[in-house]
């Protein structure tokens, strides 16, 4: 008669405890690639990003353009070229070709790092907002709809309005 008293008392603990967990879980999502670009900054971010990539286009253009140049003087010269002039034309067109393909490159990776560069100060600040709001309003969890796919996701709150509001943007 104890064990049976204990073990109904045990059981009822864990059928309220469940309960209790449950009641406490409250789950919201949110795009965050919809509030970034509202943000102020992120017109200038955009713009420094821009610019930069500008400079790397300009380079590689202009490389380019010489090698264009140089290939067009070596086809029309070649006929009359000795070996040895034919090998330094055919190795500077291949140098010029190699430092073309580098430079773009170099150029991908900066302008992807510059860009997380920008934008870490922008997604810091959402996230300090999203934040907030949670934890105003008793969100346990808050997923980014942004970066996952769910196909199947319990009911929740989507926080954009509010976030929004926090960061006092339309």
């Amino acid at each position: 008669m104890k064990n049976l008293f204990k073990v109904a008392a045990i059981a009822l603990c864990i059928v309220l405890m469940g309960n209790f967990a449950k009641a406490q879980t409250k789950i919201g999502y949110i795009a965050v690639d919809q509030i970034i670009p509202l943000l102020p900054e992120y017109k200038t971010a955009q713009t420094t990003v821009t610019n930069f990539q500008q400079t790397y286009i300009d380079a590689i253009q202009k490389l380019g353009t010489e090698y264009q140049n140089k290939a067009k003087d070596y086809e029309a010269k070649r006929a009359t070229m000795s070996e040895a002039a034919r090998t330094v034309a055919e190795s500077e067109l291949g140098d010029l070709q190699k430092r073309t393909t580098d430079l773009q490159n170099k150029a991908q990776q900066d302008v992807a790092a510059k860009g997380d560069e920008q934008m870490q100060p922008l997604v810091a600040k959402v996230k300090a907002a999203i934040t907030a709001v949670a934890k105003e309003k008793g969100y346990t969890y808050v997923i980014n709809t942004s970066s996952t796919d769910l196909i199947v996701a319990p009911e929740a709150d989507n926080l954009l309005a509010a976030v929004k509001l926090k960061l006092a943007l339309k």
